[in-house]
């Protein structure tokens, strides 16, 4: 079930997004990880303690049309 989340920067400024994990109200730094593999270790790392991760795909190259 996706659970709608809000991500308010210090700046003011909002993204909306969906959750998963526990539900509740949480603050944190956000923090990007581009790893092709390794998601379970992320979500696991004790370097991670509190922060908010967001996983991505890196950009290896540009497509042109």
């Amino acid at each position: 079930m996706k659970k709608q989340a809000y991500l308010v920067m210090a700046d003011g400024s909002i993204y909306e997004g969906f959750s998963f994990g526990g539900d509740a109200d949480t603050f944190g730094e956000v923090v990007f990880n581009t790893s092709m593999i390794g998601y379970q270790e992320m979500l696991t790392d004790p370097s991670y303690a509190g922060a908010d991760s967001c996983p991505n795909l890196p950009a290896h190259r540009q497509l042109r049309y």
